[in-house]
């Protein structure tokens, strides 16, 4: 009699797939909370003082701990010494801590405290940093943007350490199977906390009537709440995972310096790095001023102050309608046996995405436009992740990418400004640039993060994902100040928060799809002269 072969959860589609959602819910959390100030960039104007340099330069602090004290290395190594569950577990608590100061700092109750008066006479100077010009404070910078810029600090710790875990942990649980699917669905479902940030941060901060910025941070502290219960349902999925196997979590593994070498002397690994900084530098700082440049660029007038579009409930009804357009979509890419049912959905999802874009239109709001960003992305990324799972191709989606970047911030520069006037011209220009904007990013998660494990030695993933993510955070710390302050440079004399020109910050971020554009053909070179694998299947059929 055959021995009945016993299966674990890993092998089970539905437990493999429901440790992935949790995973994606706590990340779809946490990006809602890093942008929750972006789409009222005004509101922090004129309500607490934050002009474009204060508003870029706290902005940026979320990663400055990682680059400048190395934060992001030591989380590499907690991850292979600890292993996935502890840093996960680890990764939250810290993004919560981070995300309470930076609440406490845009409230009533510390404006006018002896805390105010404290940040308003000290951190003007930072010995070292102040030299070589990368503090994350200087001097006149509203104490609540210093308090809410360490808050922020301790929250972009937990976060990036948080995003080398889910890299980890899916790696854990999908190799040798759906990996790019199951990476780019994460990163899809996680998008869609871009799009709940814009519609609702406005929503909360307007509520009633009454502006209160710090009811938008404390909707993104409760979320981030949630994502720690996700977390620690997840911890007890992946100890039962190693108990069904009998393997040792990573920890009994030890980090040695020297496995760093495997890394450093990989010409593979530091392409996929350059360019990893250079496509999500184009982005996740575009995202921090994306509304306020909308604000800028297109001709807006607000509904009559008693008609549906112009009430609260209208968000609740778009909101819902974004949700019917990124499950039809997302749910399609499962139903290739069932031609009818995708072509179905995927009918739903258009027709879904017309009504919501017409929303946007009739509410007149730049929140409910840029808000579409992910949609698209959330339709294609699956389809993407899984054509490099079975055909292979990751490098040549990169170059596709790039391209994509260059012209979208090329057409926001110079042809959205041409709208300018045309109340229905320029909102179409926008909502189709955003659009491929958002596919454009969903090739990275794709293409560039399933590449990794074809790169390095597996005990060694974790490191080479916090090598990855901190090379990025030095842009993503640097392009958030630079466009604030070369927004605020190039408009001297504007006191206005919807009349800026937003032409030079957008020419430097297309500056950045070439420099990724370049790197994306010497990759492809790379890749056939070394044999990395980057354009084979990541499943041998």
């Amino acid at each position: 009699m055959t021995a009945t072969i016993q299966k674990t959860l890993r092998d089970s589609s539905a437990m493999r797939w429901t440790a992935l959602l949790l995973l994606a819910l706590a990340m779809f959390c946490s990006y809602i909370f890093m942008d929750i100030l972006s789409p009222i960039k005004d509101l922090m104007e004129t309500t607490r003082g934050w002009d474009s340099a204060a508003f870029g330069t706290m902005q940026g602090s979320e990663v400055f701990l990682n680059v400048f004290v190395f934060f992001l290395i030591f989380a590499g190594i907690i991850l292979d010494k600890m292993g996935v569950r502890f840093t996960a577990v680890l990764s939250g608590i810290v993004m919560l801590v981070g995300a309470i100061i930076k609440w406490y700092a845009v409230t009533d109750s510390f404006a006018g405290s002896g805390l105010e008066t404290w940040f308003t006479n000290n951190l003007n100077y930072i010995p070292g940093f102040d030299e070589l010009g990368v503090s994350p404070f200087y001097e006149g910078m509203p104490a609540s943007a210093k308090l809410a810029a360490c808050g922020f600090m301790i929250f972009g710790c937990g976060c990036e350490m948080a995003g080398i875990t889910v890299s980890r942990g899916i790696v854990k649980w999908f190799k040798g199977r759906e990996m790019a699917l199951a990476m780019g669905s994460e990163m899809a479902l996680a998008r869609l906390g871009v799009a709940t940030c814009m519609i609702f941060s406005p929503f909360f901060a307007r509520l009633g009537g009454d502006v209160s910025v710090s009811r938008s941070v404390a909707f993104g502290v409760v979320l981030l709440c949630i994502a720690l219960i996700m977390i620690i349902v997840y911890f007890f999925m992946d100890k039962k995972l190693d108990a069904q196997t009998g393997e040792a979590e990573e920890k009994d593994d030890p980090f040695r310096i020297k496995d760093l070498g495997q890394i450093l002397t990989s010409s593979g690994f530091w392409l996929v790095a350059l360019l990893c900084v250079l496509y999500y530098s184009a982005i996740f700082p575009f995202q921090k001023y994306a509304v306020n440049m909308l604000q800028c660029n297109l001709t807006l007038t607000a509904p009559e102050a008693d008609s549906f579009w112009s009430g609260q409930s209208v968000t609740i009804v778009q909101y819902i309608i974004m949700l019917v357009v990124a499950a039809a979509a997302f749910a399609s890419n499962f139903q290739k046996k069932n031609k009818g049912l995708r072509y179905g959905l995927l009918a739903i999802s258009v027709i879904a995405l017309v009504v919501y874009c017409y929303m946007g239109y009739m509410r007149q709001s730049a929140e409910a436009i840029f808000a579409v960003f992910p949609l698209l992305a959330v339709g294609i990324t699956p389809i993407l992740g899984s054509y490099v799972d079975h055909k292979g191709k990751a490098a040549t989606m990169l170059v596709l990418g790039s391209l994509l970047l260059i012209a979208c911030h090329l057409t926001f520069a110079f042809v959205l400004p041409m709208f300018k006037g045309s109340a229905v011209g320029g909102i179409v220009i926008a909502y189709l640039t955003i659009l491929v904007l958002g596919a454009s990013f969903s090739l990275v998660p794709a293409s560039l993060w399933p590449s990794v494990p074809k790169l390095v030695d597996s005990k060694v993933i974790g490191s080479a994902y916090a090598l990855i993510f901190w090379i990025q955070n030095i842009g993503l710390w640097l392009f958030p100040l630079l466009i604030g302050k070369v927004l605020y440079n190039t408009n001297p004399n504007v006191s206005d928060p919807t009349k800026y020109d937003y032409t030079a910050p957008l020419i430097m971020l297309a500056c950045l799809g070439v420099a990724a554009l370049v790197l994306g053909f010497i990759l492809k070179v790379v890749d056939k002269k070394k044999g990395i694998g980057l354009e084979e299947p990541n499943i041998k059929e």
